[in-house]
């Protein structure tokens, strides 16, 4: 791991921007030389001053950032980076491993068909909460925002190992991943703040890099926690480990900003306000009603989608609709308050505007929303259909993680040769993840070749690491550095609505057809235990291959699959109408961030 460590900081030393060239074109921006003179009304990337001083427009938190940039060593810059590198490690474990227990989990509380349900919610809330939390960082600073997301990632993990029935579970999912969100989140504007924009995608892949390892332990270690210690026990270490890999870096961040202080590079400002004051102050600043508004509308309005077949009367059961209405007027409500009466914006609208960062959203919601849908049951597929181990499902699951996160940085080093990204996405990314979706519709039956799943996974890896770090790069180009955090957040958001969208959808699927095609499969001798069945994994992998029972339960997931799968391939072709419109952005040709970076 030290040579991939080395290898990749040897592509990417540390220099500081000194700030564009005379001859830099303006803002870099070009599709080719024809459209050059056809965009001078687009929304350019700027850079925030052609020295290395302090941007003092700036908000507090982006000036603390620069300051730690200028007065930190390499020796820091490359610790901070081994210190992410670590996270992500231990926390690529531990969400492999959650990914593979939750199913049982769900189980043992008798509701299994809740898999995809569970992850509605918290997937919501936790993308919702990066505008709040961008606006946190951008004020107080980056390593308050860090250390806050961390107490709640802490707090989810002790809630999932003591939880005794699925209301705590779900509720423990959403402070488990508002803080990893958070984590992620905070981490990756820190990339943005300390490194070049023609680097940012080498260095997202590196830091990327851990799901190349994990994917061999979360398996084998998922079997050994269930055969052992239990799901809590799975839960509880990480709550114990977590704060031990994720201090140090707290720590690094602090130092070098009491360093900046006393070496007056940074000059503290001390409020006037009372306590008083500061809570009125914020609570508008952030606005907190807003975030209210949007996570209860997009919770409550997503919800029955995949809960209604558990309601007496499906869709036309009184809390199924109320649940649908009251969702959507807190959605319309929160429009009409962000329009009229908000003091402060939630969501920056002139951002939004600008097609490069539109097209950015809309890909990372479409990319979030296929890969819930069809992934949401697939681990459950390859155990009852396929007859896979636990530890082998996780290699099949797990080679996603691995697949993208080893092209990706093939694809950082080009996008660094070239200087552009937008063809990556366009021509390789997009294209073959829809191919690779549209084939598992034909390899989702019983006796498939366990080989052709192999394949599928792994084109569809290679595609999906070329996406994201196109993606990524692509919202981060079309901002200034004081707008960084903002955008990475509008991305978050918009990812985690399309989470939240494609587990509801596969929720709406699973639970509209596979209890109704199980009832209709199964034999006259199992047909009392269809409930059972349909709510519990174990159950339904404890029939024998060849039994009617069997061949019934892989019929159901049949049926429900294809579904799953159509709909995933049809919506991806959304995401490839969304990336014609990027701008081609020369990312060589301006300057984002100061100091000492990568």
């Amino acid at each position: 791991m030290r040579s991939l460590f080395k290898t990749v900081l040897d592509q990417t030393k540390p220099v500081v921007d000194e700030g564009p060239r005379p001859d830099d074109k303006e803002a870099g921006i070009v599709s080719d030389d024809k459209e050059a003179a056809n965009v001078s009304s687009e929304r350019p990337p700027s850079s925030d001053g052609d020295d290395d001083s302090i941007n003092k427009d700036a908000q507090p938190g982006v000036q603390k950032m620069e300051a730690i940039t200028k007065v930190w060593s390499t020796r820091d810059l490359y610790l901070a980076y081994f210190l992410i590198w670590l996270i992500y490690f231990v926390d690529a474990i531990q969400q492999g491993m959650g990914t593979i227990l939750t199913p049982y989990v769900t189980s043992a509380f008798q509701e299994h068909s809740l898999t995809a349900t569970i992850g509605v919610a918290s997937g919501i809330i936790g993308g919702i909460s990066k505008l709040p939390l961008a606006k946190l960082i951008d004020i107080w600073g980056r390593p308050q925002g860090y250390l806050l997301t961390m107490c709640c990632m802490i707090l989810g993990l002790v809630l999932m190992a003591a939880s005794n029935n699925v209301n705590t579970y779900a509720a423990a999912q959403i402070f488990y991943w508002v803080g990893y969100n958070g984590i992620s989140y905070t981490t990756t504007v820190f990339i943005a703040d300390t490194s070049a924009l023609r680097n940012r995608g080498l260095v997202l892949a590196y830091t990327s890099s851990p799901y190349i390892v994990t994917v061999w332990i979360t398996g084998p270690l998922a079997q050994s926690v269930l055969n052992g210690v239990g799901w809590r026990w799975g839960f509880g270490i990480f709550a114990i480990v977590t704060p031990i890999v994720c201090l140090p870096l707290y720590f690094l961040f602090a130092w070098n900003e009491r360093k900046a202080v006393k070496q007056g590079v940074l000059v503290r400002q001390k409020s006037t306000r009372t306590a008083w004051q500061s809570i009125n102050h914020y609570f508008w600043e952030f606005d907190i009603i807003c975030v209210l508004l949007l996570s209860a509308g997009f919770t409550l309005f997503l919800l029955p989608f995949s809960i209604f077949s558990v309601q007496k009367y499906g869709w036309r059961d009184p809390t199924t609709i109320s649940l649908i209405v009251v969702g959507f007027v807190l959605l319309v409500f929160s429009a009409f308050w962000e329009k009229y009466w908000a003091p402060v914006k939630f969501l920056p609208w002139e951002l939004l505007k600008d097609r490069t960062v539109c097209g950015a959203c809309v890909l990372a919601a479409v990319l979030f929303i296929e890969y819930y849908i069809w992934t949401s049951y697939f681990t459950s597929f390859l155990q009852v259909v396929l007859r896979l181990e636990v530890w082998q499902t996780s290699y099949i699951a797990n080679i996603y993680s691995i697949g993208s996160c080893l092209f990706s940085i093939p694809v950082g080093l080009a996008i660094r040769h070239t200087g552009r990204f937008k063809w990556v996405a366009l021509y390789f990314g997009v294209p073959v993840t829809i191919l690779a979706i549209g084939l598992l519709i034909q390899f989702r039956h019983e006796g498939t070749n366990i080989g052709w799943i192999i394949f599928v996974e792994i084109i569809y890896a290679f595609a999906g690491g070329a996406c994201v770090i196109c993606d990524q790069v692509a919202i981060m180009a079309a901002a200034s550095h004081q707008e960084v955090a903002v955008v990475i957040a509008i991305e978050g958001l918009f990812s985690s609505i399309g989470g939240g969208i494609g587990g509801t959808v596969a929720g709406a699927i699973w639970t509209g057809v596979f209890p109704q095609k199980l009832k209709e499969y199964l034999p006259a001798e199992t047909q009392d235990q269809w409930a059972t069945i349909y709510g519990d994994l174990t159950a339904q992998i404890s029939y024998p291959v060849g039994s009617a029972t069997h061949a019934a339960i892989v019929a159901a997931y049949d049926d429900a699959l294809r579904n799953m799968f159509i709909a995933a391939t049809t919506i991806t072709i959304v995401a490839l109408v969304a990336v014609t419109f990027w701008r081609d952005i020369k990312l060589k040709d301006f300057k984002q961030v100061k100091g000492n970076v990568i």
